[in-house]
């Protein structure tokens, strides 16, 4: 049996979901991977602003990334750092009512972001994330809009309470972005937890 596929003249007149506009043929990537590399992006977008430097963990050992930053202020050393675990879904509103959300977190990934008493300190970032992907990104001539946002928490002495999966609360207030990342740099360069 023959495979048809829409002549380009019929995808051109597909319509975006919205209404916006024509139809975006997308690729085929599977949608955790693409959000797995919009958190990213995001990521390296809050360190650029923050004058912090990124490095990966090569294998990751359930880590994503370690953040850097220098600073002659530091009372520890001149430069700190963070490890970052970085986690992503679509199944959360936008604009989460209430002080905290909840998110669900393997026990593995929860016992290694819960130990206490740790050389570098380690928080998890949770990015909040339109259902549809179209919706993701939008770009003009005075911004590029990336919805939704990341939120981040510090589970240090967190216990685990599920067999498999933990759920945690992460507060709406601790928004992740340049100037958060300061802040927390600052507490660990004092000495103090992020």
């Amino acid at each position: 049996m023959a495979l048809i596929r829409p002549r380009p003249a019929e995808a051109a007149q597909a319509v975006e979901p919205d209404g916006t506009g024509p139809a975006v043929l997308r690729g085929n990537l599977a949608t955790t991977a693409c959000m797995e590399t919009l958190q990213v992006a995001y990521l390296h977008a809050v360190a650029a602003a923050a004058g912090c430097s990124l490095s990966q963990p090569f294998p990751d050992n359930g880590i994503d990334w370690q953040v850097s930053h220098g600073s002659p202020a530091h009372l520890v050393d001149d430069e700190v750092t963070i490890k970052i675990q970085l986690k992503a879904t679509q199944q959360i509103a936008a604009a989460p009512a209430g002080t905290h959300f909840s998110f669900t977190l393997d026990n593995e990934h929860l016992r290694k972001l819960a130990r206490a008493q740790i050389a570098v300190p380690k928080i998890l970032v949770v990015m909040l994330l339109p259902r549809r992907v179209d919706q993701w990104l939008r770009a003009g001539p005075q911004a590029l809009e990336l919805r939704h946002c990341c939120y981040w928490v510090n589970l240090a002495g967190h216990p685990v309470t599920g067999q498999r999966r933990t759920n945690v609360r992460v507060p709406t207030a601790k928004v992740f972005d340049d100037r958060a990342l300061c802040d927390i740099m600052a507490r660990v360069g004092a000495g103090g937890s992020p």
